[in-house]
């Protein structure tokens, strides 16, 4: 059996960030309270937009004071009409393993989820689905 991950006093969660807000000015408003080691302000992969959430993590010897001072101080703060939210951050759960993925383009079931067939390449009849090839062409 493993131990748990312990909780980091000195590495703070923020949510409820205002999407205009950048790492500069997270640095900028925590940065008063002490020496900063990281600011990780989550962003969607996809757009590169925030996600309203960020990592603050303190450095030095008086990380888990200054972490403490900040998140008394900013905790409930209105920026761009939003509410910060700053909590101690939790330890990354290790994920569970729930079996494979399957479907997608061309692509069968997976893992334990059941299911032979998937995605455009499969309709459910011996035809297949999009792109299928074959028969008549009208191109």
């Amino acid at each position: 059996m493993t131990d748990a991950p312990q909780k980091d006093p000195s590495k703070l969660f923020v949510g409820n960030l205002p999407w205009s807000l950048s790492e500069d000015d997270l640095t900028s408003l925590f940065s008063e309270y002490g020496e900063l080691e990281d600011v990780h302000l989550v962003t969607d992969r996809y757009s590169g937009r925030s996600r309203g959430i960020a990592f603050i993590k303190f450095a030095g010897e008086e990380a888990e004071k200054n972490a403490a001072a900040a998140m008394e101080a900013v905790n409930g703060q209105e920026h761009d009409g939003r509410e910060l939210r700053v909590n101690v951050a939790e330890p990354r759960k290790p994920r569970e393993n729930r079996g494979g993925g399957g479907g997608g383009y061309n692509r069968g079931g997976g893992g334990d989820q059941g299911g032979s067939r998937g995605g455009y390449n499969s309709r459910g009849n011996d035809r297949g689905g999009y792109n299928r090839g074959g028969g008549s062409s009208r191109y």
